[in-house]
């Protein structure tokens, strides 16, 4: 642990000395040009955050630390008797920018166990939500419930000095980690196996033991976190929740206060709620049609039904890869694998071969491809997880380990306030009838 943080601590001095003669030198320099369109839409395409631990590129998908998702399923450790790579890992990876090696990865899993313990409130305070409030919502009260646990907050509270911010930041950041497989399964067995809850089992590690407390002994099932939980933990810094979670912690919001934030970004149906909306697509278009496995021309059919209604087909199409997901190529080799014959897997594969040249003919669509969202439920449906509402809590338990090592990085290299500047329309207007100066301050 401590030889860990005096890494990052020696990684990151020096990185932010050589960003300091980056800005220095370059500074002045032009990074692409804002457009009125990307002004208007979103902010899309405009390069104006930093985030070390991973990049998306349109062509090859995501990238951790340079690693694509099949290397990291070669290179990183690995569950004794497993073959998908241990979260602990990814999370290593990202914070130091090194592959681990074994010895690295159990003692961050110990780290993690010894740092798990959730105060009693956490739970009073999950039992006071109505049973029938969405999983998420559960799950960002709890992170709020968790913050009376904020050592960065109390030091801040205390007079901490700005240079130990970074300090602060890593340890909420590894006890938040450590929690949330707890409060998640926690949340998992009030709202759907009748309150019954299963302690930790210390022996396991981080995905194995959130698989064991969620009641899924399957060894099978304990691979698929493993490799869940590695596969959404990070998507570069524009998403909403990774760019929530950095916003928010630019205003020294506490690691608890920030990632509750990108949660409840995460939440909604354009990010991570997308891949409850699949499964549910897919349940509702058998029942429709009345089949277990709809045949190739069921599903177009039913795919353009869904078009013309002016609905999506949920789980397709990118705000940034221009081809398949290599998260979706992962899950779908991690199906052929260890369930071949699965029926809601098989339908999930023949999806894959009907919609993108449905959306190819539309001539609209830049990305007809599937995304990480198009396969995830069919796999977790297969070893009995069928509550669709519950997996984007999956997704957020995942997402923690990117988002955090950013935070991480954020502090160390006092990255400032983020405060983008904002116009109207009238100035706008203005502008084009240049009579105004649409960038001043």
């Amino acid at each position: 642990m401590v030889e860990m943080k005096d890494s990052f601590k020696a990684k990151s001095d020096a990185v932010g000395a050589e960003i300091k003669t980056l800005i220095k030198d370059h500074g002045t320099k032009k990074i692409g040009e804002v457009t009125l369109a990307q002004v208007y839409q979103g902010m899309r395409g405009i390069t104006g955050l930093v985030t070390e631990t991973s990049l998306l590129d349109a062509q090859e998908g995501i990238r951790f630390r340079g690693f694509t998702i099949p290397e990291l399923q070669q290179k990183l450790p690995k569950a004794k008797g497993g073959t998908e790579p241990l979260p602990e890992a990814l999370f290593h990876l990202m914070l130091l920018g090194e592959l681990p090696d074994d010895d690295e990865v159990h003692e961050l899993t110990s780290v993690w166990q010894r740092r798990s313990h959730v105060p009693k409130h956490v739970f009073d305070t999950i039992d006071a939500t109505p049973i029938n409030s969405h999983p998420m919502t559960q799950f960002v009260i709890a992170i709020m419930a968790l913050q009376t646990e904020s050592t960065f907050a109390k030091r801040y509270a205390a007079g901490m000095n700005k240079k130990e911010y970074w300090d602060a930041t890593f340890d909420d950041s590894m006890d938040l980690i450590a929690r949330l497989p707890r409060v998640a399964a926690y949340i998992y067995r009030r709202k759907y196996k009748g309150g019954e809850h299963i302690q930790p089992n210390g022996l396991l590690d981080w995905a194995g033991n959130f698989a064991h407390m969620m009641g899924f002994e399957d060894e099978g099932f304990k691979e698929l976190m493993r490799l869940y939980m590695t596969i959404h933990a990070d998507h570069e810094g524009g998403n909403v929740s990774a760019h929530t979670t950095h916003l928010v912690g630019s205003a020294l919001s506490d690691p608890y206060l920030s990632f509750a934030a990108g949660m409840n970004g995460l939440a909604g149906p354009l990010h991570g709620l997308a891949n409850q909306e699949v499964i549910k697509w897919i349940f509702e278009m058998r029942e429709q049609l009345g089949v277990e496995t709809p045949t190739s021309a069921q599903i177009e059919e039913y795919v353009k039904k869904t078009l013309s209604e002016g609905k999506v087909v949920p789980g397709y199409g990118h705000a940034v890869l221009r081809k398949t997901d290599p998260r979706f190529t992962a899950q779908m080799e991690f199906g052929k694998k260890h369930l071949p014959n699965d029926p809601l897997v098989n339908t999930v594969w023949n999806i894959y071969e009907t919609v993108p040249p449905i959306l190819q003919s539309l001539g609209k669509i830049k990305n007809p491809w599937p995304n990480v969202d198009a396969h995830s439920g069919a796999l977790l449906v297969h070893y009995g997880m069928v509550e669709y509402e519950f997996y984007t809590v999956l997704f957020g338990v995942s997402r923690a380990l990117g988002v955090l090592a950013s935070l991480c990085w954020d502090r160390a290299l006092g990255l400032p306030l983020e405060r983008p500047k904002s116009i109207t329309t009238d100035l706008v207007k203005l502008w084009l009838e240049e009579k105004g100066e649409v960038w001043e301050g």
